[in-house]
């Protein structure tokens, strides 16, 4: 549960650090509020929701493996690697 959460966050906040390195490419400092208007605000904030719900959905409709999970194992006194059946 926590994995989800924790990639959506970041997902979502992936486009307010690109935009702090983008200032600090131009060699201004990214952390001046001038910089930080409403209106730039208000876009991040959009790009990050969509950039956060196209993660969880590009996620929700990857294809995963179908069948069990078998655990890795000892078999004839060997592991045996972690597998779906």
């Amino acid at each position: 549960m926590w994995r989800v959460i924790v990639e959506t966050a970041l997902l979502f906040a992936l486009p307010f650090a690109l935009y702090a390195v983008f200032h600090l490419v131009q060699m201004r400092w990214p952390f001046v509020a001038a910089l930080w208007t409403r209106g730039t605000v208000s876009a991040l904030t959009i790009a990050g929701l969509l950039v956060a719900i196209g993660g969880v959905l590009f996620l929700a409709l990857a294809p995963r493996e179908q069948g069990a999970y078998v655990p890795a194992h000892i078999e004839n006194g060997r592991l045996a690697p972690g597998r779906f059946e």
